[in-house]
């Protein structure tokens, strides 16, 4: 069944959320159309953030090639307009939702976020979005739902990387409910107050800035709750590299390099290395939700 966002929310927090997505249509020829007025997060760092050419032209976006400038090269004939969202499984109110009717006011009230985040690189980024949270109440989460899983949009006539096999295509994610509920989890829609460009995962992604960066999964067409943990791209290419969980941990090394550093995008040849943070440097906020558990089996 196809439905609209405000068939989960009050019509008055949804009208200008929509004017906005159609303003964003127009990004490219009326940059100023698609821009987002938000409030800063009690979640984002001091840190300096990188440029925005830093952040659009140094990706992983495997959809549309392997080289970290590839997705810059070759997503601009993605169709992000009209969009549209599956929600299903152990939900209360499943269904395709329109993503131009996308809401904002309580609990679903877009601010700028900005956040550390990390690969093999670092990168602070101001994302613009909403916690995932509050969609998912939105819904209606069911008792016996204990994990939320993603996946990515495939069109192969847009999208030259999915002719590869190297990846059983549609890109999957997957988080624990608990981590899916954390207000650091965040939809995002923008970055440096506009509409999220292409290579970086438009019109909707998920942002998740205490696990490496292959967890938040770009161009989001179907979330479902379910009650067993989901197949995950990366886990299912190289499960004794790449665990369910996937949090930024340097004392846990990759197989095959250290992960005690990381090198910071845009510091330079020589001033680019830092020290890996403990969950990326949000362990005081993210910890609780692995107590007791060991963390270098649960990798």
């Amino acid at each position: 069944m196809r439905l609209n966002w405000s068939d989960v929310t009050p019509k008055p927090l949804w009208l200008n959320r929509r004017q906005l997505i159609a303003g964003a249509a127009a990004f490219a020829a009326t940059p100023a159309m698609a821009r987002i007025e938000a409030a800063p997060s009690a979640y984002s760092t001091a840190d300096e953030p990188n440029s925005l050419e830093d952040i659009t032209s140094y990706n992983n976006f495997y959809e549309f090639g392997t080289g970290k400038g590839d997705p810059a090269a070759n997503a601009a004939g993605l169709t992000v307009d009209p969009w549209s969202i599956t929600i299903d499984g152990l939900v209360d109110k499943p269904g395709t939702y329109d993503l131009a009717d996308v809401m904002t006011g309580q609990p679903l009230e877009e601010r700028i976020y900005r956040f550390r985040c990390v690969e093999a690189w670092a990168m602070v980024v101001p994302w613009i979005g909403f916690e995932l949270a509050g969609l998912l109440n939105r819904v209606g989460v069911q008792p016996s739902a204990k994990f939320v899983a993603f996946e990515t949009l495939v069109r192969p006539e847009e999208m030259p990387g999915v002719a590869s096999p190297f990846i059983e295509w549609p890109y999957r994610e997957g988080l624990r409910l608990d981590e899916a509920m954390h207000p650091l989890t965040i939809l995002a829609t923008g970055l440096y107050s506009e509409a999220m460009p292409k290579q970086n995962g438009a019109p909707i992604r998920l942002v998740v800035p205490w696990k490496y960066g292959f967890k938040s999964i770009k161009s989001i067409v179907r979330i479902s709750l379910v009650d067993k943990m989901p197949k995950t791209t990366w886990n299912m290419l190289q499960p004794s590299e790449y665990g369910f969980y996937s949090n930024v941990n340097p004392t846990v090394d990759h197989p095959r390099w250290s992960q005690a550093s990381e090198r910071r995008i845009g510091a330079g040849l020589f001033g680019g290395r830092q020290d890996t943070l403990m969950f990326n440097g949000y362990e005081a906020e993210v910890a609780s939700l692995y107590a007791g558990m060991d963390l270098a089996e649960n990798y």
